[in-house]
């Protein structure tokens, strides 16, 4: 009978251990994905120092992403994020707060195949800009909105890819960004003709211009996004030769490179983060968010990956932004058709 009653015993304990073993699996598969958005992808590993975690519960409804996410913009000012996204019958633009709670979408005819876009805020009114690669008769172009949606201006020549400054023309503008001074950044284009970084003036006039293609300095293949720091330099992801090139704002002159950190996959976003710590670097193919350590004023130097963020498989993180107030991060992914908020440890606790 004490046998019986051990074996018993044995087995209430093991049915035990396999119950917990049960509830754990359970729930470390279901703490990565949105209960109400089976399909999102919500699975990442972070590898080196782990600077920031996913917001589980951003946006408040993910299901309202119905077409391929490319681009993302926050006015940190306003509290308000703006999403772009592509397809047949789909609203062009989302606006989500930064908690997460959805505010209106765009039903504008005047956006073809939104690529980059970008939230002026340091205006008294705010606008956004995005970059419009549609080869239609709105195409080619680069629009500001009212946070509404209303269309204030066009750079470039609707519908004609060219490589004219008078009237100004682009072939797929790929990304522009708006200094506080007014004055534009912009990178021509996504696999079109131009291999350009333009500098305009508030005023809109060309003030300086890299228009040259190849594998040299100061020379591009698909430039793909561009980003300004405190110390009067630009850094343009050079796509095509996977590497970030930088230059004086001022005067345009080369300053350096970065390319050993993107030997497996190209550079497709690049911007700093609030703390002026690190650049955050996307690399679409690897399904890969970096953090670069970036560099002191006057110094370049080698590139130096601190921290990774690894999405699954098939994501296609393309092109980011941060809120520089909160410092979250917003990433638009093409491949899960989605957009995903990532916020730094400091505010978000441990891990688990």
């Amino acid at each position: 009978m004490l046998v019986k009653r051990k074996g018993q015993a044995c087995l209430i304990a093991s049915s035990m251990v396999l119950l917990v073993l049960f509830m754990t699996v359970l729930y470390s598969s279901s703490s990565t994905q949105h209960p109400s958005s089976p399909n999102l992808s919500r699975d990442y590993q972070l590898l080196g120092r782990p600077l920031y975690k996913l917001d589980l519960g951003w946006p408040r409804k993910p299901e309202l992403f119905t077409g391929d996410v490319f681009a993302v913009a926050v006015n940190q000012h306003t509290g308000v994020v703006y999403v772009a996204q592509r397809g047949y019958n789909v609203p062009k633009v989302l606006v989500f707060s930064t908690d997460g709670d959805f505010l209106m979408s765009w039903n504008t005819t005047t956006l073809e195949m939104p690529h980059g876009m970008f939230a002026d805020a340091a205006s008294d009114s705010p606008t956004v800009w995005i970059t419009d690669v549609g080869n239609g008769p709105y195409g080619h172009c680069i629009k500001q909105y009212t946070p509404s949606g209303k269309l204030l201006q066009v750079l470039g020549t609707p519908g004609k890819a060219g490589s004219g400054l008078d009237p100004l023309q682009f072939d797929q503008p790929a990304e522009i960004f708006v200094h506080d001074s007014g004055e534009l950044y912009i990178v021509d284009g996504d696999g079109g003709m131009n291999n350009r970084l333009i500098k305009l003036s508030k005023e809109h006039r060309v003030l300086w211009m890299h228009a040259e293609k190849g594998q040299g300095l100061a020379q591009f293949y698909i430039p793909h996004s561009v980003t300004v720091d405190a110390a009067q330099r630009v850094w343009v992801a050079d796509r095509g030769n996977k590497r970030i090139q930088v230059f004086n704002s001022i005067t345009g002159d080369w300053l350096g490179t970065w390319g050993s950190c993107f030997t497996e996959d190209a550079p497709y976003s690049v911007r700093l983060t609030p703390d002026k710590k690190y650049f955050v670097v996307v690399q679409l193919n690897t399904n890969q968010i970096s953090l670069l350590d970036a560099p002191p004023v006057g110094l370049i130097g080698q590139c130096n990956v601190v921290s990774v963020i690894q999405l699954s498989e098939d994501v296609k993180p393309h092109l980011v932004d941060l809120d520089l107030t909160a410092g979250a991060l917003y990433v638009a992914e093409i491949g899960a058709q989605q957009a995903q908020k990532f916020i730094p440890f400091s505010l978000g606790g441990s891990l688990y």
